[in-house]
């Protein structure tokens, strides 16, 4: 209590102290001021001013006020102004100064040249006689200056070619019909052509015993050519730049342009797990009046399902009673299986699909696969309806074929509508878990917050009015802005095939725009972008004759959104997935079109590290290799990519698979082969540089494969290495239970800390660290067991590993007294650490740090 008093009293009188200070300086501010007087002075004061007024009330007018005394900053800021006008008053002088001193040094310096030049004319007139001109070549006065002059002039040349072609780029828009870059490449030409007959006559000129001057100027030349051709390269770059920005912006501009009124076909994409109706609904909706041999206007497109205008309006009368107002040209379904044109086909950045249409089976809810497409679908910010799928399945279903839902909800028995309520309810509740509010469409209290769900049944045609009309009429109200036609092709392709009598062929998603026959087309190629010309596009036939072969309907020119087939030539190496570029206009470079049909590629190929360990990846399409890399990077896979191609497996692939053994990880000299084909020589080369070879067409079946490989290679591992491995133990020997004292020792222990188990190698440390042999078994109760843990009694039998530890006898350099542990080694923690982190407990790895450290003290050496 007294030291609190005492300290209190401390803090107190320090703050009187500050507080004493903090006036004191106030007090010395004001006076310093003018502003601190004593009382006889502020009576004095008083006094004069009571005079100067009883003055100024006599005389009338005012009274001339004294000088007003400025403060202390004011002061201080006059002082600091007055100093920096005379700092810059001194720094100006001396560099007029220094400029002068200057002009006199080159003035002097230009008459001395003057006159040197005047002595040795002089000099080579009166020894011009004398000279044998016979053997002497002859450098004339004042060449080698004008080489130095004609060299700053070429410099300047370059300089003022730079400005030009910069001058050119800003008013490019305004220029004449030839491009900037070609006449600044043509102008630059000009300026290397006179520089080489510069060059070539002073060579002729020049004296040959003057090497030096001649490698100065050929070091001249390479690096003004290699400049040069970086300049070029810069240009060319900056151009297909320039012309892609203006093919946007064409695009952009008949984008803007495009009519409200004039709509494509939205494209609809199908997903959902397996077995939950996906293709029956296809079928369910192909099948218009097929029973009547009536195709009904329905063709099936190439890679897609088309349903057009009337189908729709006929399939849907039943529902909307012919009231619906059909503005769309039709429905184009995407129909490939495994759904990679939804979840990786890009048409210049945005998805490939409009609409999507999520099939859940009614009797299983919610599977693994339909979150996966639920949680696709929200990545893409895709708009999608639910189909709830295999009504007919419910107990006792009444049939009413391709009737609208509700009205096949209302004829069916109490129990059955139950039986749908609860199910239906179910689905929802499910949706709701993973975050989606969804409504039966007919209850959705607002569509633009709750996704549609439609009761359908593939096999009967029940709900399918309801799909239909809900599609289109989504598209049409929520989608009018996307489904524009624009006047701009946009397509993708999705396989890549041979065809017989057509050669290879290319099937295509033609989104927007016009292609006709005869047009400039670019692809990615697994060699480079592929440049041909669209020879034919084609059509199948109508329904009922798509299983007649090759029989396809040519087009001179067709419009978006539709499927189709295209031939031309070179297509053999194009690559499915990516996007299809076309020569429309005569501003369209190819060069510019190379560059970005190969960017999509680039990239992907760009986020594989091959310097690295990993496994090598090979796919069939640019879509399928991306949904693989992201498959293989996601937490619960975690499988390193360190290598990726596109098409076949062949030799170049197994070769670049087979570098992981040089790497020293064996283990991810693997390849991952997805859809594609092998090549009987890659099958051959697998054997024979050790790569394993693993191919599926499902990705969850190739990481299945690669997850059971990796874990018998692990284990095979964990095997070798177990003979290596001593794990941490401290043992007792019992002196009633030594049941041989040599060769091999058998005695009874008390496993005091950590794990004993077979393998281990027992060291004594109390006898400097003698080694016995390993642990060869363990008994425990009369039963043979691998591992004994703390606190438990077992007899051991130790086998010595070499003669000298054959010569170790109990009794004799070791007994009962001492303790028997587990000798620590550096390869030894390191397998512990790869192979046994989870079997060891933190008390073990603390033993193990223990034993570690005495041995270390012992030896004097790190482990």
């Amino acid at each position: 209590a007294a030291e609190r008093e005492a300290k209190a009293e401390r803090e107190a009188e320090e703050k009187r102290e500050l507080k004493k200070q903090k006036e004191k300086e106030k007090k010395e501010r004001l006076k310093a001021e003018g502003k601190l007087l004593s009382a006889k002075q502020k009576e004095e004061q008083k006094r004069m001013e009571a005079v100067r007024a009883q003055l100024l009330a006599k005389s009338g007018g005012a009274i001339p006020q004294a000088e007003k005394k400025l403060s202390y900053k004011e002061e201080q800021a006059l002082k600091k102004k007055r100093f920096e006008e005379a700092k810059e008053a001194a720094i100006k002088k001396k560099e007029e100064e220094e400029k002068q001193k200057e002009q006199e040094l080159l003035a002097a310096k230009a008459a001395a040249d003057a006159k040197a030049k005047a002595e040795e004319s002089d000099d080579a007139a009166d020894d011009w006689e004398a000279e044998d001109w016979d053997d002497k070549d002859v450098m004339l006065p004042g060449q080698k200056e004008e080489q130095e002059r004609l060299k700053k002039l070429e410099e300047e040349k370059i300089r003022k070619e730079e400005a030009k072609v910069l001058q050119a780029k800003k008013t490019a828009a305004t220029s004449s019909k030839e491009k900037p870059w070609a006449k600044a490449a043509r102008e630059k030409a000009k300026a290397k052509a006179a520089a080489a007959e510069a060059s070539s006559s002073s060579d002729v000129s020049s004296s040959s015993d003057d090497s030096d001057s001649d490698s100065d100027s050929s070091d001249y030349s390479s690096s003004y050519y290699s400049s040069s051709e970086d300049e070029e390269e810069r240009a060319r770059l900056d151009h297909l730049a320039e012309l892609r920005i203006q093919r946007l912006d064409r695009f952009e501009a008949k984008k803007a342009a495009a009519n409200a009124d004039k709509l494509r076909c939205p494209i609809i994409c199908i997903l959902g797990h397996v077995d939950t109706g996906k293709t029956k609904l296809l079928d369910n909706v192909r099948r218009t009046n097929v029973q009547d041999n009536e195709a009904g206007g329905i063709t099936q497109q190439i890679g897609a399902t088309f349903v057009p205008k009337q189908s729709l309006i006929d399939r849907t009368h039943s529902l909307n009673k012919g009231e619906f107002e059909l503005n769309v040209p039709g429905l184009l379904v995407i129909d490939t299986p495994g759904h990679e044109s939804f979840t990786n086909l890009r048409s210049r950045g945005s998805s490939l699909c409009d609409l999507a249409v999520l099939v859940v089976d009614i009797m299983h809810g919610l599977e693994p696969q339909t979150i996966e497409s639920l949680n696709m679908l929200r990545s893409r910010k895709t708009p999608f309806v639910i189909a709830l799928n295999k009504c007919d399945r419910m107990f006792d279903w009444e049939v009413h074929t391709d009737s609208p839902m509700q009205e096949s909800l209302q004829k069916q028995k109490k129990f059955v509508s139950k039986e749908f309520e609860t199910r239906s309810r179910e689905v929802l509740l499910a949706f709701a878990e993973e975050g989606l509010n969804a409504a039966l469409y007919w209850e959705n209290p607002d569509p633009r917050t709750f996704v549609n769900v439609i009761p359908t049944s593939a096999h009967t045609g029940e709900g399918m009015p309801d799909l239909l009309q809900t599609l289109v009429h989504l598209s049409q109200s929520r989608l009018n802005e996307r489904i524009r036609f624009i006047d701009s092709v946009q397509c993708t392709v999705l396989e890549v095939k041979m065809i017989e009598g057509l050669g290879t062929t290319m099937d295509i998603i033609l989104i927007n725009g016009t292609l006709r026959e005869g047009q400039t087309i670019v692809i990615a190629g697994l060699d480079g972008p592929i440049v041909t010309t669209i020879r034919a596009l084609l059509t199948p036939q109508p329904l009922k004759e798509i299983r007649v072969k090759a029989n396809y309907i040519h087009h001179k020119e067709i419009q978006g959104a539709q499927g189709i087939k295209i031939v031309a030539n070179g297509l053999e190496k194009a690559i499915a997935g990516t996007a299809m570029l076309v020569k429309e206009v005569e501003e369209d470079d190819i060069e510019e079109l190379k560059q970005d049909a190969s960017n999509d590629v680039n990239n992907i190929m760009d986020t594989v590290d091959r310097t690295g360990h990993g496994v090598w990846v090979q796919a069939s399409t640019l879509g399928s290799l991306e949904a693989l890399l992201e498959f293989l990077k996601s937490p619960a896979v975690k499988i390193p990519v360190a290598g990726v191609a596109l098409g076949p497996v062949n030799k170049r692939d197994v070769m670049g698979a087979s570098v992981m053994h040089e790497r020293k990880c064996s283990q991810y000299a693997t390849i991952l082969a997805f859809d594609v084909p092998v090549t009987d020589e890659a099958k051959k080369m697998c054997n024979e540089l050790n790569v394993k070879l693993m191919t599926a067409d499902i990705i969850y079946h190739l990481f299945d494969q690669f997850s059971a490989y990796m874990k018998e290679y692990r284990e095979k591992q964990k095997e070798e290495q177990s003979k290596f491995v001593n794990f941490p133990c401290c043992l007792r020997i019992i002196e009633s239970c030594v049941f041989n004292k040599r060769d091999p020792i058998v005695v009874g222990v008390d496993v005091i800390k950590g794990i004993c188990r077979v393998g281990t190698q027992i060291t004594i440390p109390s006898q400097n660290y003698i080694d016995i042999g390993k642990i060869e078994s363990i008994e425990l109760n009369k039963k043979s067991v691998d591992v004994a843990k703390a606190g438990q009694s077992v007899a051991i039998k130790i086998q010595p590993g070499s003669t000298e530890e054959g010569m170790r006898m109990y009794g004799r350099h070791f007994d009962h007294t001492d303790e028997l542990v587990a000798r620590m080694t550096r390869p030894s923690i390191d397998a512990m650490k790869e192979f046994y982190r989870d079997e060891l407990q933190k008390d073990d790895w603390r033993l193990v740090v223990e034993l570690k450290t005495k041995l270390e003290k012992f030896t004097g050496e790190p482990i």
